[in-house]
């Protein structure tokens, strides 16, 4: 029998980034999905005006969470998971191939890689395709890399969160150019999400309006994706989309707050440790990305 969680999205505007926190309706445990801490770049300053919207949420609906999960590392906001677990609880969880993002982007901030290596911030690091429980309900994850090396996609009952690999059909999928990202990688990602059942509910981590809609939009269904997904449907070929997707990703521009975000999001949402005088300092690679 086919179980269905509820869902709750949550969305921020200023990143286009939706959250969720996905329920048992029987226990009443819960998992929160890609959460959000706003953070003013000019000011380098962040508030939990997103966070707390689900906070209340699940405290005012009697929910108890399991599972802080990320779908992978986000270069477009910064992760609220530290602040969640320490007002509801909540082991933070993603991909064991975090290790691959942490690696890279130490060497690109001059950090040291044994630090992650002995000190990890995450408190649970899945192995592809492994299998979890959310209250009553059976989840597992599908690795899904190839916008990052450690994306995974959370299948839970009817439902299944997939990050940044797709977006809604009229937009259609995720760039690949990023360190280590591949689209030939993320063809074939997409490509084992489209083995899932046709109804199975597609929640996506962002939403941008493309010209002639006027409505964000979180959920999908495989079957939509399949037919009409414009970067990647039944009838696109693995050569057709990554010349699409390479030509596409050399003219996006880099997101405003990947420096920040990635090196937050790689230490599992906790903030650099206080300098001598108490203040807090993150690293920019002056002038690495040209």
């Amino acid at each position: 029998m086919t179980q269905h969680p509820r869902v709750q999205h949550f969305f921020d505007e200023q990143t286009n980034t939706f959250s969720y926190v996905v329920a048992d309706p029987i226990s009443g445990k819960c998992a929160i999905i890609d959460s959000v801490l706003d953070y003013d770049a000019a000011s380098a300053t962040t508030k939990t005006t997103n966070a707390d919207l689900i906070v209340n949420y699940i405290q005012e609906n009697s929910l108890s969470v399991e599972w802080i999960l990320e779908t992978h590392v986000h270069a477009d906001h910064l992760t609220a998971s530290q602040y969640l677990k320490e007002r509801l609880n909540g082991q933070i969880a993603m991909s064991k191939k975090i290790a691959i993002v942490q690696e890279t982007f130490s060497s690109i901030y001059n950090l040291d890689i044994k630090h992650f290596n002995a000190q990890q911030a995450f408190d649970y690091l899945f192995e592809d395709h492994e299998q979890f429980k959310i209250g009553e309900l059976i989840a597992y994850n599908i690795p899904t890399p190839g916008h990052t090396p450690a994306c995974l996609s959370y299948v839970i009952g009817d439902a299944v969160f997939v990050g940044d690999t797709l977006f809604m059909p009229d937009y259609g999928t995720a760039r690949c150019d990023f360190p280590k990202g591949s689209a030939s990688v993320l063809f074939d990602s997409v490509k084992m999400l489209y083995q899932l059942a046709d109804n199975i509910r597609v929640f996506l981590c962002h939403d941008y309006l493309p010209e002639g809609r006027h409505q964000y939009r979180c959920e999908s269904r495989i079957q939509a994706q399949k037919s009409t997904n414009i970067h990647i449907n039944d009838q696109t070929t693995k050569a057709e989309f990554v010349a699409m997707r390479n030509r596409r990703d050399a003219t996006l521009a880099m997101p405003k707050l990947i420096l920040p975000a990635i090196q937050i999001n790689m230490n599992g949402g906790k903030f650099p440790e206080p300098e001598g005088n108490g203040i807090r300092y993150l690293k920019l690679p002056f002038n690495y990305f040209k």
